[in-house]
């Protein structure tokens, strides 16, 4: 059970990273053995971690080789071990063992159709800095739901995958 939150700022201005941290304080309970943020501009993902799978590398939020594509992920994928075996077959690199860092190649690879390929329970938000473009995702079931609003007075998409009360 992790967070994950974040804000897209549609008029391109600096996200303030002091939102982005209360929207991940709220959320303490979801995971409360880390928190990791990404800013970059308009763009800012957050992420609380309660640590299941690869306890000393699986900080989020996580990247691609050259960190042009970074992801904060909630849930489990259950088919990430071939995943895996048939990422690096093509190429790519690991640094985590985590089901997370499976995503990001997997949208290398695909693009929005990487979710075709994940057996499992998810949501998740990928920014794509090469494309500026944010992709959010979740497992066709909503066992783990994402939740998002387009705020029109300030021209921005916010987005977490859970309410504020504890389960």
């Amino acid at each position: 059970m992790c967070g994950i939150a974040g804000i897209l700022d549609l008029k391109n201005e600096q996200v303030s990273t002091n939102r982005i941290k209360k929207m991940c304080d709220v959320m303490h309970h979801r995971g409360p053995d880390d928190t990791g943020y990404y800013f970059n501009g308009n763009i800012g993902l957050g992420h609380k971690r309660l640590s299941i799978i690869d306890l000393s590398r699986g900080k989020q939020p996580v990247y691609n080789e050259d960190k042009s594509i970074s992801i904060v992920f909630n849930g489990e994928i259950y088919n990430y071990l071939e995943l895996i075996t048939e990422l690096k077959e093509n190429g790519h690199i690991f640094y985590t063992s985590s089901d997370t860092e499976v995503i990001i190649h997997l949208y290398e690879e695909h693009g929005e159709k990487c979710v075709e390929y994940l057996n499992g329970m998810f949501s998740f938000a990928i920014w794509d800095s090469n494309r500026k473009k944010l992709f959010l995702a979740r497992d066709r079931l909503g066992v783990k739901p994402l939740y998002y609003a387009y705020k029109e007075e300030k021209n921005n998409i916010c987005f977490r995958n859970k309410s504020n009360s504890p389960e």
